[in-house]
């Protein structure tokens, strides 16, 4: 970014704090609601939200104007499922030898830098899901709050709530509990309960449980969960690697989302469309599954997975919502360049663009309880703003485009 840029988004942040309204006129304006791009469309903000949003609007002299008529204008975007205080060798998923040589304070810092490029690339919401240490990012929302760095609104998991051994496998009884650094053991509704209520004290926001790794949550296990999560207003997602009866378990105990699901029928995702249920499939390109250690055969048919579960799930009806789960960086690529490599996958299973884009705004919303919030740019709706140079409904790549970063109606890039 230039001197001229940096000096030009400070100026515009000094004016829109002083002045009575900011205006963006926005030549192209994405409609979360319909999936469509209007045109020439003009929006208010005030005190960081939405007051207006039409064609011809009314404005004032003291109204700061940000001209974005040659631009593609949407609501900031969302991640449903990220790791930003993780970051494995290329691949080599050495997860043990992270735990042992990396600090609480190294994962905070990581986390920090991995935030700001999320909202640097137009992500103004995402959901930390866990695998973040002995809950670094709570301090990495604080510090978001206190205005120390900036960040996008980050929903948070806290420690992940698994049968006994979370998600480790070959650990010797000389090194037992070696996973709670990043894991909380519960297989009694009592354990879930208190499970559940230590991440709260600890500032989780969403509560995020595994089932099938090492033990299956049946149903009256995930209905107890629900029910503890919904006494503090938050929702239940759960970790289900591929599909079976952990699956059903999980549809049926009532949680709000299925993560990965990679493994799921027709009958599971037709009975997630039923009762509701979230997909929040993490679709690995090739790329990332080569990043974590599998030769090239093994990536390819792990993407055609991706592929045939993600165009079953569209075809179903089933919600989905964009989630990318990428814990390693590709060569020369950062966070977010890494994790938009699942765009592949969504293309190659005939996805349209205005439902990705809907899967990454207002459908994302609406799983996170955010959806009165954000998601869609309507009146008294946070400012979360972004545009881009290219049109995303040609090509939904056109997403890494972002020249334009409104944060709660405060700019935070301006190229």
């Amino acid at each position: 970014m230039t001197k001229i840029s940096i000096t030009l988004i400070l100026l515009i942040s000094t004016l829109t704090a002083q002045s009575q309204n900011t205006l963006i006129k926005a030549g192209h304006f994405f409609d979360a609601r319909s999936g469509k791009m209007l045109d020439n469309q003009m929006i208010i903000i005030k005190d960081g939200k939405i007051k207006e949003v039409g064609a011809n609007l009314k404005t004032t002299k003291t109204d700061t104007i940000i001209d974005l008529s040659n631009s593609y204008v949407l609501p900031g975007l969302m991640d449903c499922h990220v790791h930003i205080t993780s970051n494995l060798s290329f691949r080599k998923r050495n997860w043990n030898d992270v735990d042992v040589t990396e600090s609480n304070a190294l994962r905070a810092i990581r986390g920090s830098v991995f935030a700001k490029q999320f909202l640097d690339n137009g992500f103004t919401t995402i959901k930390e899901i866990g695998n973040d240490a002995n809950y670094a990012t709570a301090d990495i929302i604080k510090a978001i709050k206190n205005g120390l760095i900036q960040g996008p609104t980050i929903i948070y998991a806290g420690k992940i709530i698994a049968p006994y051994g979370g998600q480790s496998s070959g650990v010797n009884p000389e090194h037992e509990h070696f996973w709670d650094w990043e894991y909380i053991d519960a297989d009694t509704h009592e354990e879930i309960i208190k499970a559940i209520r230590k991440n709260v004290y600890y500032g989780a926001t969403v509560i995020k449980m595994v089932t099938g790794d090492n033990g299956i949550y049946d149903i009256e296990d995930i209905k107890v969960a629900v029910s503890e999560a919904k006494k503090y207003g938050l929702k239940v997602t759960v970790h289900v690697k591929m599909g079976g009866q952990e699956a059903t378990n999980v549809i049926l105990g009532g949680a709000a989302a299925i993560e990965h699901g990679f493994g799921l029928d027709n009958t599971q995702l037709q009975l997630m469309k039923d009762k509701g249920t979230f997909l929040v499939g993490t679709d690995l390109a090739f790329d990332n599954w080569y990043a974590y250690g599998f030769d090239s055969t093994r990536a390819k048919s792990w993407v055609d997975i991706d592929v045939d579960r993600l165009k079953r799930a569209y075809e179903i009806g089933t919600k989905m919502a964009f989630g990318t789960d990428i814990v390693i960086n590709l060569p020369g690529l950062n966070r977010v360049q890494s994790s938009l490599k699942v765009l592949e996958n969504w293309k190659l299973a005939r996805i349209p663009a205005s439902y990705i884009l809907q899967c990454m705004t207002i459908n994302a919303a609406e799983l996170l309880g955010i959806e009165k919030e954000r998601g869609i740019l309507e009146q008294l709706y946070y400012a979360d703003i972004i545009a881009l140079k290219n049109n995303p409904l040609d090509d939904i790549e056109a997403i890494k485009t972002v020249q334009f970063v409104m944060k709660e109606g405060k700019v935070v890039r301006l190229d």
